[in-house]
């Protein structure tokens, strides 16, 4: 998939980039706990501490899955199921008021988006990846 025209470095630096941003969005459930789960019972989640410390650890997972292509379709199937979850339970644009609204649609879409990024990762992940550990199902 990755002839030698330079898009193995690309493929690295998409992940890097990518998976990066996820675990760091991550590792701020564990440093942002209280916030987060304030917000999370607000929103109406269950176990508001436990949904954030447990979504810490599937996008910390996740990201690194992508990262270092270990087990890169666990991970990234998990990473977009969480933001689609995420997206729907927690920036629920159409249920808010019209000043939370916009802020919540344009959180939303970013984790629309960012399921489909994830998605595209485990699309790939029969194929060896270039820089990567290479360890998967496949």
């Amino acid at each position: 998939m990755f002839e030698p025209t330079g898009l193995e470095v690309v493929f690295l630096l998409s992940r890097l980039l990518f998976g990066g941003v996820i675990v760091f969005t991550g590792v701020n459930h564990f440093l942002d706990l209280e916030a987060m789960a304030g917000y999370a019972e607000y929103k109406g989640l269950p176990a508001p501490r436990l949904s954030v410390l447990g979504s810490g650890v599937v996008l910390v997972a996740g990201g690194l899955s992508i990262v270092l292509g270990v087990f890169p379709l666990v991970g990234g199937l998990a990473v977009a199921a969480f933001l689609l979850v995420a997206g729907i339970t927690m920036h629920d644009f159409w249920a808010v008021s019209d000043e939370e609204a916009q802020n919540e649609l344009t959180h939303f879409l970013k984790n629309v988006y960012g399921a489909g990024g994830a998605l595209a990762f485990a699309a790939v992940a029969s194929g060896p990846w270039p820089y990567a550990v290479n360890v998967g199902l496949f």
